[in-house]
């Protein structure tokens, strides 16, 4: 029913883009004709001092994007775990990883001591995010949040706040919004910040007055005030994997399985369910169960806070478990002084 509404709203709205595009004065006056991009419009002038001619000089150019509808719906990280792992954990990444920690030692050695993240996972974050900087996305991200604002229903609310934010980043970076360009989802930079992401949490970690994710010294210290911010804890565990997988069929375990992410049980009990944690760790450890799909079946671990952390960044578990054994093979590859 949400793909049927969003498809239908992509229709209206590629033809309200179509009429928009026709002479300056006009396609001005015509933003008029969408009732819904007009208070939005109205919006930003009330609260946010925006100039209403410029603020439909922009809707009148922007344009629905088809391609973003389809990717919004089809995102990488639902694939199964093997396929998702196999792809961004792979000795590519890993040469990449090691070559990228090398160019970059002095700001991530500075930013693990400043914000208590190690190196490795900043690094994995780059490396699963934009492949070291090489992939920061080529869409235009107006046309994108735009078109997620205005032609997707189930996360309009979420990306015309969005949209909002990115108007307000624009402005303050003294940018013209039309001219950035990002991911299918709106996301910017080498960290891939959503725009409330980057006004509230991207930091001047090179000191040169600007906050700017395209440059890697920003973008490193940004990553790490990220993971600060939302509580990762130094010298902490991220997860342990969960031994007899097969023998787990309790209905506790199961209903630990469905009490999510963020750490609501102790190992303790974990082990009281009938579950062995593959490694040593200490029983009062506060935690969470989780799976994720291994082509033999479904996979379990035990995830810690900092675990739940790095789902801050992405909620998706493939996303964060991707991250944490990218930085656990990188930092094994560094120490020994080789690719394994």
């Amino acid at each position: 029913m949400f793909r049927l509404l969003a498809k239908l709203t992509a229709v209206l709205l590629i033809g309200f883009s179509a009429l928009l595009a026709g002479s300056g004065s006009a396609s001005v006056a015509a933003a008029s004709l969408n009732p819904e991009i007009e208070s939005f419009i109205e919006q930003l002038v009330v609260n946010q001092q925006f100039d209403r001619r410029q603020l439909r000089r922009w809707f009148s150019q922007a344009r629905v994007q088809q391609e973003v509808l389809s990717a919004i719906d089809r995102p990488t990280t639902a694939r199964p775990w093997h396929e998702y792992r196999a792809s961004h954990v792979n000795k590519a990444r890993i040469r990449g990883g090691l070559d990228y920690w090398q160019r970059h030692a002095d700001s991530l050695a500075r930013a693990s001591v400043e914000y208590g993240v190690p190196e490795e996972i900043i690094v994995a974050t780059i490396g699963v995010e934009t492949f070291y900087g090489r992939n920061t996305g080529n869409n235009n991200v107006f046309d994108v949040l735009f078109t997620l604002a205005f032609a997707y229903p189930p996360r309009a609310d979420l990306f015309r706040a969005e949209l909002e934010q990115f108007l307000l980043l624009a402005r303050e970076l003294r940018r013209d919004p039309l001219h950035f360009r990002g991911s299918y989802a709106g996301a910017l930079g080498v960290a891939q910040f959503l725009p409330s992401s980057y006004r509230r949490y991207a930091v001047d970690f090179d000191h040169d007055g600007r906050r700017d994710l395209w440059n890697h010294s920003d973008a490193i210290g940004s990553i790490a005030n990220y993971y600060k911010t939302y509580g990762w804890r130094a010298g902490e565990p991220v997860t342990v994997a969960i031994e007899q997988q097969a023998e787990i069929a309790g209905n506790e375990f199961r209903l630990l399985l469905e009490r999510g992410l963020n750490p609501h049980t102790t190992v303790a009990a974990i082990k009281r369910s009938g579950a062995t944690p593959a490694e040593l760790v200490a029983d009062d450890m506060m935690a969470s169960v989780f799976s994720a799909e291994a082509e033999i079946g479904p996979r379990y671990w035990i995830g810690f806070n900092n675990f739940y952390v790095i789902t801050r960044y992405n909620r998706s578990i493939n996303y964060a478990l991707a991250v944490h054994e990218l930085a656990q093979e990188l930092r094994r590859a560094r120490h020994a002084g080789r690719l394994e």
